[in-house]
């Protein structure tokens, strides 16, 4: 896998995510007690044995710089290659605002030629797999394809604004012949999970072509016009794993609730691909003598002395006693005083509900306290 370098790009747009980005960009958003979401992109990159990994941002990368640091976590902070955080800048031909991942691409095109590996896996940053790229490779030398795309069978639609959503048909040979991006309703069986794969060579010739064009949307104005005009081999690669979109607030909590499940653990933390993540030297988790806890995960540092049912409560958490957590999710040191009550909510880091208080959410549309608030 030393052929491999992977590209992540945290620039989409992140307005259906509400308070949630806010102040983060959407790879930098905390899931499931400990992790953010770009940890799983990039532990699966390096449990693959890819060692040149570019992070591609453009606006709220404060959170996802400090979280991923020089890459020490992932081993990536060695003398060849590495990690590559590339935020925008100024030149006279860049404008620093990206409209798309062609004009990312085309900003950090330097990175590209300067990199010495033969393929590029393209990743966008709000979505959630663990798989192993080295499959991924065989099918796509062994097609003989110019871009192969992960994907899985189409999922049902779920409430809210879902946006940049690609799907598509493909022949008996697994070649993509129709292709749609972000309909009303989805026509063709396959979704993609917005990861490529291609020659590093190809895709700066692509990004060159299609940026003196005058084209900013690699999915409309590359994908869309090579699966119709026939120019590239565009062929689909079907996920072994399941994949999750996070691109509305819905879509969020869904993947946290989706996480109580043991399948699903087991899935995401394969014993063979550990996720990786910044370490935070915290105690185990405390429960006070009155304390009732079911179906949930607790992260360490937290303090529970009151009842947490089928919710997801993060590093340094404290539910004091009296107080009630249900189907929630309650994220880095945020507080829920003696005697209050939530349901369907998500508590953003160090939010505060003060004692008495009572937030109760519809189940398909939960309540989104932001960071540093107090209700």
């Amino acid at each position: 896998m030393r052929d491999i370098m992977g590209l992540i790009y945290t620039g989409e747009n992140d307005a259906c995510l509400r308070e949630l980005t806010l102040s983060r960009a959407v790879a930098a958003l905390p899931v499931i007690g400990r992790y953010r979401i770009i940890d799983f992109q990039v532990s699966s990159l390096v449990n693959s044995g890819v060692r040149n990994v570019g992070v591609i941002t453009q606006r709220n990368y404060h959170s996802l710089m400090d979280h991923l640091g020089s890459g020490k976590e992932w081993d990536l902070h060695g003398k060849h290659d590495g990690l590559f955080i590339l935020p925008p800048f100024l030149t006279r031909d860049n404008v620093g605002v990206y409209e798309g991942m062609l004009d990312a691409l085309r900003s950090n095109i330097g990175y590209l030629r300067r990199s010495r590996q033969e393929y590029v896996v393209l990743s966008n940053s709000h979505v959630v797999y663990n798989i192993d790229f080295n499959q991924m490779l065989r099918y796509h030398t062994d097609t003989g394809a110019d871009i192969s795309m992960l994907y899985h069978p189409t999922q049902p639609k779920q409430p809210g604004v879902h946006e940049y959503r690609l799907y598509f048909d493909m022949s008996a040979e697994g070649q993509i012949t129709r292709l749609e991006v972000d309909p009303s309703e989805p026509h063709f069986p396959n979704e993609s999970l917005s990861v490529m794969m291609v020659r590093r060579e190809l895709l700066v010739s692509i990004v060159s072509q299609t940026a003196a064009q005058g084209h900013h949307s690699f999915m409309r104005d590359v994908l869309q016009r090579c699966v119709n005009e026939g120019t590239l081999r565009v062929f689909g690669y079907r996920s072994p794993v399941r994949g999750w979109h996070i691109d509305s607030v819905q879509s969020y909590y869904q993947f946290n609730m989706d996480a109580l499940g043991r399948k699903v653990r087991e899935e995401l933390f394969a014993k063979t691909r550990p996720v990786y993540t910044k370490v935070r030297d915290d105690m185990a988790a405390r429960y006070g003598k009155n304390a009732r806890v079911s179906g949930s995960l607790i992260a360490d540092g937290g303090r529970v002395d009151g009842t947490v049912e089928n919710s997801v409560i993060f590093r340094g958490v404290y539910v004091a006693e009296g107080a009630v957590v249900r189907n929630s999710i309650v994220m880095q040191d945020a507080q829920v005083h003696e005697n209050s009550e939530i349901d369907h909510c998500i508590l953003d880091k160090q939010a505060v509900i003060k004692r008495g208080g009572r937030l109760i959410g519809p189940a398909s549309y939960p309540i989104v306290i932001s960071k540093n608030v107090t209700i």
